[in-house]
């Protein structure tokens, strides 16, 4: 019991010092004395430890540290193995019992146990200052500063008049340690008027001052934290290619010899192209340019033999893969051959109930697998399959002459401007050279002009040659017009085909039905049934709501939502004789004739 008491004492003392530190005797904590000092020193003494005081004074100067608990028995320091100076952490469960503090000027007098905590507001970023209420009227700064420099070091202090204060410490940990005191009752000396007496209550308070060096801190940080994610990209980066070189005589002759290499082409004509691309062909160049360009034309070739090589390991691997494949599946056929006799009735009575739930189980596993790979295999046979039959089909050679005249009118608009563009690049060579015919000695004139005439010459056959495709092109563009023309004219005269046909179908009937009048006059009605009628009716309902008529299979399908055995030659039929009733008209022009039926059934009341 006494050395549980001087535990308890060692976890008050240590949450008062640094709420919740480890207590160390040397470090300057705060100095809260215990009201009974000799008490203390007698429980020292008792485990053979200099008595001293939470600020690290010897309580009792004469004590002699040779003296054990009991003789025969050494005394017990903190070196011993099996005690350490720090003691094991607080139970968040356990209740603080504060003590009376005493300072020079006042006595601090702790809140009742069995109330609860004073409340404190939430803690803002970077918090160093406090605000401290409920001080004595007659409290000076002096006194404070004596109460709370046992926390800490103090920067300033704000004292207002209505007894209550800000206190702005060094480090953030001091805060913690100034709100231990908070519900301590203050007393001015031996005095018990009301204005030297107080409950103190401290609490977070949100200053600018803190605000601002935590958001410095913050930055700081955040400023750490982007130098060394950069230096880590910075790590991670890859090099970047080396600079292509300028184009020189020497350069050219060493990237030609690396184009001819099959290694080094990739970086060589990689600096082919960068040449190309800043501009550095030009006449005096092009003849070592064309060599180098055919010279990776002369890869071509390569490249599409080595395409087929890896087509043929690629044909030869999923040969292989296929034919694995056909063997495992024959292997779980043959698996699951086995676990199906055995499930059959002369060999499974003699199973017990668990191997037979076993051999349930991995029959049912074994189909599942084989489904899978059968799956698979089916799979790349289909595949196979359908590349032959891609294969198989041949494409059609004949077009339709609308679009071979589109494509030739296209390709001579593309020759057109091939040959526009190379104009004007012999237009500018023609201009370098009298440039420069101007600045040369008089010794090259001859060879000059002779360039010259020959330069001039080629342009006139150029132009020539320009004017006679822009002569075809304009003639095949008059052709295509021409073509589609006639098409029009040849849908029209389809459509009056048609019309004339169903004219002459119409005659017929009419001649077939003046043939036989006594089936006329038998058979006067058009209605011939009750199903006829009702039909009469359904359709004319549906274009009346359709003014500008409908065709025979927008009615149909109209029709079949109500009764799908409806044909439709019975419903045309029906229609046609009802001329009075229903008209047929033709609406479009072009290719968008079509034969609409209208209701006219008003007008035909009023004709008969």
């Amino acid at each position: 019991m006494q050395r549980d008491f001087i535990w308890l004492w060692v976890y008050e003392i240590g949450f008062a010092a640094d709420n919740s530190r480890t207590l160390n005797v040397d470090s300057t904590a705060m100095t809260l004395p215990m009201s009974d000092p000799t008490a203390w020193a007698t429980a020292m003494n008792n485990l053979g430890m200099a008595p001293l005081g939470i600020a690290g004074q010897p309580i009792l100067p004469d004590f002699d540290p040779a003296l054990g608990m009991m003789t025969g028995i050494p005394p017990i320091t903190p070196m011993m193995p099996g005690l350490g100076i720090v003691p094991p952490p607080i139970p968040p469960d356990m209740p603080v019992v504060k003590e009376i503090i005493h300072c020079k000027s006042c006595t601090l007098f702790p809140p009742n146990p069995n109330l609860p905590p004073p409340a404190t507001r939430e803690r803002p970023p970077g918090c160093k200052t406090v605000f401290v209420g409920g001080l004595p009227e007659n409290g000076t700064e002096q006194i404070i500063v004596e109460v709370f420099e046992q926390c800490g070091e103090i920067i300033a202090i704000r004292k207002s008049k209505k007894n209550f204060c800000h206190i702005r410490f060094a480090e953030e940990y001091m805060v913690d340690k100034a709100l231990y005191l908070s519900g301590y009752r203050i007393r001015l000396g031996s005095s018990t008027d009301k204005k030297d007496t107080g409950r103190l209550h401290v609490d977070f308070a949100q200053a600018r001052d803190d605000l601002y060096e935590w958001e410095c801190k913050q930055r700081m940080l955040a400023r750490e934290e982007r130098h060394r994610r950069r230096m880590e990209e910075e790590r991670l980066r890859p090099p970047s290619p080396p600079p292509v070189v300028h184009y020189s005589d020497h350069e050219c002759s060493i990237v030609a010899e690396k184009l001819k290499d099959d290694s080094k082409f990739s970086e060589a004509v990689q600096t082919l192209l960068t040449w190309i691309e800043r501009g550095e062909v030009n006449r005096r160049s092009a003849n070592n340019f064309y060599s180098m360009i055919q010279s990776a034309n002369s890869h071509v070739r390569r490249l599409v033999n080595e395409k087929a090589a890896h087509e043929k390991d690629m044909e030869e691997a999923k040969e292989k893969f296929k034919q694995a494949l056909s063997g495992i599946l024959i292997q779980f056929e043959q698996i699951v051959a086995v676990y199906h006799s055995a499930s059959k009735q002369k060999a499974w009575d003699h199973f017990t109930k668990a191997q037979r739930k076993n051999i349930s189980v991995w029959c049912k596993q074994a189909e599942e697998i084989r489904n899978i790979h059968n799956d698979e295999l089916m799979g790349i046979r289909r595949e196979e399959e359908m590349e032959m039959s891609d294969e198989e089909i041949e494409e059609t050679t004949e077009k339709k002459e609308t679009e071979e005249s589109v494509s030739q009118a296209e390709t001579l608009k593309e020759e057109n401007d091939s040959l526009r563009w190379q104009l004007d690049a012999y237009r500018n060579e023609v201009e370098l050279l009298k440039q420069e015919q101007g600045k040369a000695p008089r010794e090259d004139d001859p060879n000059k002009e002779q360039q010259l005439k020959l330069l001039q010459q080629a342009l006139q056959g150029m132009q020539q040659h320009l004017l006679k495709v822009q002569e075809e092109f304009k003639r095949k563009e008059a052709e295509l017009e021409k073509v589609k023309d006639d098409k029009l004219q040849v849908e029209k005269m389809l459509e009056n085909l048609k019309e004339k046909e169903s004219c002459a179908t119409r005659l017929c009937t009419s001649s077939q039905d003046s043939d036989y009048p006594l089936e006329k006059t038998l058979n006067s009605s058009p209605i011939k049934s009750e199903r006829e009628a009702l039909l009469v009716g359904i359709i004319s309902t549906f274009l009346h709501v359709h003014p500008f008529g409908a065709s025979i299979e927008y009615i149909c399908s109209y029709l079949h939502r109500l009764d799908s055995k409806i044909c439709t030659s019975d419903v045309e039929c029906l229609m046609s004789r009802l001329q009075h009733t229903f008209r047929q008209e033709m609406t479009g022009v072009g290719a968008s004739l079509e034969k609409r039926w209208k209701f006219c059934g008003f007008e035909g009341l009023k004709l008969t």
